[in-house]
């Protein structure tokens, strides 16, 4: 079609590995498409990394891959200096590391802020900390087709917050939060901010430094082509790093490791946020797709999925007027999907996956069509679009 033949991204697309059967791929906001150099890169390292080395791998790069990719990952798209980006562990586990770490540099205050339509990783991880101590929790009601807005924020956050969670991308809306504004109203109340980059990393412009943020968390395995279950990364910025006693003390994480010495001593920088052995494995296809992003430049792919967002929702409108939008129209406000809410979407489910369309569904009622854009056709959302409008007649 003629939006393929002018998009600049189009070539991208042969480097992914083809899935037989699958038309139309549209929830690569969940779990993106492997690059077929992450295959060769995997196969490569069980064979001659994991298999030639054996042990000997970790005094030849593996122990330093958390900070390494971290890095890496901070310069292409977080926008984030050296030194402030760690890979390891889980979304949740991270979370729960940096939830208690700022209430801990935050004694005294009484209050977490969160809205209630944060992911509910979030949420939970919030509700089980705060009733471990006995703290109230601040919820904030959203538009679910919006977010948390500077507003909101302002009213929720008082002097006895002493830490706000918030999503850069809502999982459900595709809304982008102002982070810059919400983080400084957070700072002048004196809360810190933790910000969850799951739906944003790798495909909405990321400033994180200039931003003013202190504390993020993300996962690897959407738009940053990571693998089902690859470790999340953590974000600490320099001038929060020696207040933040993380409680999962871990061998690794301590000053040094090798001493097995009594009494633990937390290490310099972010390596005091790791705890156990580094999931070297699951590091290993990020950093082809980092380099992809890197090759590409984060702008280009925020431009080519503004455009496809803005494809769907054109596409929507034409052939599925009894559908709700619950996602921004300004491109400015939306990430990389959209949600569409209708209430027979979920019995549709089955029929889209044997025609080889998949996009994702959330309930009650809501189609997300997440577009990655690196890897997504104009044809593919066309199809897609098409395959629920006939089913849903």
């Amino acid at each position: 079609m003629s939006l393929d033949g002018a998009d600049p991204l189009a070539g991208y697309r042969e480097r992914f590995v083809d899935s037989p059967g699958v038309l139309a791929y549209l929830d690569g906001n969940s779990l993106g498409r492997p690059l077929k150099a992450s295959v060769e890169r995997v196969e490569n390292f069980l064979r001659d990394g994991w298999g030639g080395r054996l042990i000997r791998g970790w005094d030849e790069g593996w122990l330093e891959l958390p900070t390494v990719v971290g890095d890496e990952l901070g310069r292409v798209a977080l926008g984030a200096a050296s030194g402030q980006v760690v890979v390891g562990d889980s979304t949740t586990v991270l979370i729960y590391k940096l939830v208690r770490a700022a209430l801990d540099a935050r004694p005294g205050r009484t209050e977490i802020v969160i809205d209630r339509d944060n992911f509910p990783t979030d949420r939970y991880v919030v509700e089980g900390i705060a009733a471990d101590r006995a703290l109230n929790i601040r919820w904030i009601d959203v538009d679910a087709a919006a977010g948390v807005t500077p507003e909101l924020a302002s009213a929720a956050i008082t002097e006895n917050t002493a830490l706000a969670v918030f999503s850069h991308v809502a999982y459900r809306s595709g809304y982008i939060a102002d982070v810059e504004a919400i983080t400084a109203i957070a700072r002048d109340a004196g809360s810190l901010v933790l910000w969850d980059l799951c739906h944003s990393v790798g495909v909405v412009p990321t400033e994180l430094d200039d931003w003013g943020v202190d504390l993020a968390v993300g996962c690897t395995y959407k738009y940053l082509g990571g693998g089902p279950g690859s470790p999340a990364f953590a974000y600490v910025a320099s001038s929060q790093q020696a207040a933040l006693r993380q409680p999962i003390q871990g061998w690794l994480g301590s000053a040094h490791p090798f001493e097995m010495g009594q009494g633990y001593e937390p290490a310099e920088g972010m390596l005091r946020f790791l705890s156990g052995t580094p999931p070297v494995i699951g590091m290993l296809a990020m950093r082809d797709t980092i380099a992809l992003i890197d090759e590409v430049g984060i702008d280009a792919v925020r431009a080519k999925s503004v455009a496809l967002t803005e494809y769907a929702i054109a596409l929507a409108d034409e052939l599925l007027p009894t559908a709700t939008l619950s996602s921004p129209r300004d491109p400015l406000l939306r990430g990389g999907h959209i949600t569409l809410d209708h209430p027979a979407f979920e019995s549709l489910m089955p029929a889209l996956r044997a025609r080889g369309v998949i996009p994702d569904f959330r309930r009650p009622t809501g189609i997300r069509l997440g577009m990655s854009p690196l890897s997504t056709s104009f044809a593919e959302v066309e199809l897609g679009v098409r395959a629920i409008a006939e089913l849903l007649l």
